[in-house]
């Protein structure tokens, strides 16, 4: 019996919490100046296990993350306003690599703060978890709109305004999206602060192009509620050119896009800040195969994403 009871608590001190992976359908850059998106969760899973340790420090197991400083932050910022002096062991895995741009550096903050609140019994709602993880953003990288971590930690699709002003779930089912990787990894505040400068230097035009994107958003959103998507694509479509505008698209990235498009696609764009990472193609069942060849053909690699996804959830 006592070592039956000694096991039991044992586990009973892991807590082991998963969070998606993004991809932003529309929106993009222009959300960072207060305008709308939409971002959608996707079904690699970053994980997280936390448990209470005898030890003056924290340890940190992350050979899926490279931004293991977004745990460290979490950590401190969640001791700090629960004022806990306890010792914790984090350990993450990934079903992706940080390099594919799906928003590792959010799925591990959330979870980590989802983790902590569990393993500490705190009395912490969904939404403190995205402020805590937004705060935690901004201080390690300086800007942002916190989109990505809304998805990792409500999940499904979102229409989204800066700092969680509006996040409002739309009842869509799974889009049939063919996801491209580039090959390229983007550094993502180099583009934030690069498009930054030129609305500093160019403010009527940026704004211009700011609120061409925001219309395609609504736009967007209202095709996705009635399952239009002719109209989606198209509006993803006119959402990437309106990139090319800014600046942070590439070559690479604008030939994954028109060959998706040449095969068949709805409609495709990049998906996030630019310079690399991800673009994404909406399609039909029929044309699926083709548009996955055609984004293969020019250098693209496909990523077998289902999105829609569930947010951060306990795993047993």
């Amino acid at each position: 019996m006592q070592i039956v009871v000694a096991v039991f608590i044992e586990a009973a001190m892991k807590i082991k919490v998963s969070a998606p992976g993004k991809l932003l359908l529309l929106g993009d850059h222009a959300v960072v100046y207060g305008y709308p998106c939409i971002v959608t969760a996707v079904d690699k899973r970053l994980y997280v296990e936390a448990e209470i340790i005898n030890d003056s420090e924290n340890k940190i197991i992350a050979p899926q993350v490279k931004e293991s400083r977004f745990v460290l932050e979490s950590i401190a910022t969640f001791k700090e306003k629960f004022k806990i002096k306890a010792s914790v062991k984090i350990t993450t895995r990934g079903d992706f690599s940080h390099n594919v741009g799906l928003g590792s550096s959010s799925a591990v903050t959330v979870a980590t703060f989802k983790a902590l609140s569990l393993l500490f019994d705190s009395d912490i709602s969904e939404r403190e978890i995205f402020d805590l993880s937004y705060e935690v953003n901004l201080k390690i990288q300086g800007v942002g709109s916190g989109f990505d971590l809304a998805a990792a930690n409500y999940g499904k699709t979102l229409y989204f305004i800066k700092g969680g002003k509006v996040i409002e779930p739309l009842h869509n089912e799974e889009l049939p999206l063919v996801v491209g990787y580039s090959g390229v990894k983007a550094d993502t505040p180099f583009y934030v602060r690069k498009v930054a400068e030129a609305f500093k230097s160019k403010l009527n035009k940026m704004d211009s192009i700011f609120k061409q994107i925001k219309d395609l958003v609504e736009k967007a959103k209202i095709a996705i509620e009635q399952k239009d998507l002719t109209s989606l694509g198209r509006e993803m479509t006119q959402n990437h050119y309106l990139l090319q505008q800014l600046g942070v698209s590439i070559p690479k990235l604008d030939a994954m896009v028109e060959a998706a498009i040449k095969a068949g696609a709805y409609g495709a764009k990049l998906s996030g800040a630019g310079g690399g990472d991800c673009m994404i193609a909406l399609v039909s069942p029929k044309k699926t195969s083709a548009v996955k060849k055609a984004i293969a053909h020019v250098g693209g690699e496909i990523i077998e994403v289902n999105n829609n996804a569930d947010g951060v959830r306990v795993e047993n």
